[in-house]
């Protein structure tokens, strides 16, 4: 009868592994195509909790489905169950596990934010002296390749994007990368917090008043995608997006050479548009937008 029970557990274990097995492969379907080398990192960790979550839900629910169903009490049974003290063996074991459990996912979640380096080594920063570069370089950053630097502008109501470590003369309303170049964003914030969000990149960093705040990832995949602000900033925050634009490093050249050539203009921005054509402007207050940047190209 035993050697019977432990063989069933055992097959009920097992079909529950194989099930959440499955759920967790399914998780990566559940998100927009791998755009950077970050999102393949993330979507792993996540199809790992999807995992070991499935594992406990079935074998927490399935305990108790099989509790409900052939340990009840006998029609008009109103007796009291037997007086158990407890047992020592079992708290520990249900001590153990679950610490275990968060340990191991503490671990791995902070193998995989470490293998991003999305904010580099120990430098959230932004700084421009050579001693804050000879300091980060003693603490080792595990991306070494030259990154590809452009200055991100967040306002109220709008990005603009400076090419050339922000000393060029290109800059753009859309932002244009190299496929499979390291990245560093310098982001910068002119009035509130907003949030720079890329969902194909499963990458996103709030961007700071009053700080220059280093960003580093890589993009794997040439395409189009979609930059969001994830902050709250007012009135016509949903109106502040715009493409992500991905192409190979000799297209980027070449939109890099068109650009500079390309004479600056005001570009379009819903929200100062959408604030220009309201037609309660007397019956209720908001912030006015910030003018439309002057950039060389508009998306």
């Amino acid at each position: 009868m035993k050697i019977r029970l432990i063989l069933t557990l055992g097959a009920l274990a097992g079909a529950i592994a194989l099930i959440s097995l499955w759920m967790g492969q399914a998780a990566y379907t559940w998100f927009p195509p791998q755009a950077s080398a970050e999102s393949i990192l993330v979507d792993n960790l996540f199809s790992f909790l999807v995992t070991l979550g499935t594992f406990i839900f079935l074998g927490v629910v399935g305990t108790l489905t099989y509790s409900i169903i052939f340990q009840r009490a006998e029609k008009y049974d109103l007796s009291d169950g037997p007086h158990i003290e407890g047992n020592v063996k079992l708290e520990i074991i249900w001590t153990v596990i679950p610490f275990a459990l968060v340990i191991w996912i503490a671990g791995y979640s902070y193998q995989i934010y470490d293998q991003m380096s999305i904010l580099g080594p120990m430098e959230h920063a932004h700084h421009g002296s050579m001693m804050a570069a000879a300091e980060a370089a003693e603490i080792g950053d595990s991306k070494t390749e030259e990154a590809e630097q452009i200055q991100v502008l967040a306002r109220q109501w709008s990005w603009e994007f400076r090419y050339g470590n922000g000393t060029g003369n290109v800059s753009s309303t859309e932002l244009h990368l190299p496929n499979n170049r390291r990245i560093k964003l310098v982001l910068h914030s002119e009035d509130v917090l907003h949030g720079l969000y890329i969902p194909a990149f499963r990458v996103k960093q709030d961007v700071i008043p009053g700080h220059d705040i280093d960003f580093k990832f890589t993009p794997i995949r040439e395409g189009k995608y979609r930059l969001r602000d994830s902050q709250y900033s007012g009135t016509y925050f949903a109106a502040m997006q715009t493409d992500v634009v991905v192409e190979s490093p000799e297209v980027y050249q070449k939109w890099l050479a068109d650009a500079s050539i390309a004479k600056p203009v005001a570009a379009y921005n819903r929200a100062s548009n959408e604030y220009a054509k309201r037609t309660n402007a007397n019956n209720w207050a908001t912030v006015i937008p910030a003018a439309p940047p002057v950039v060389n190209y508009a998306n």
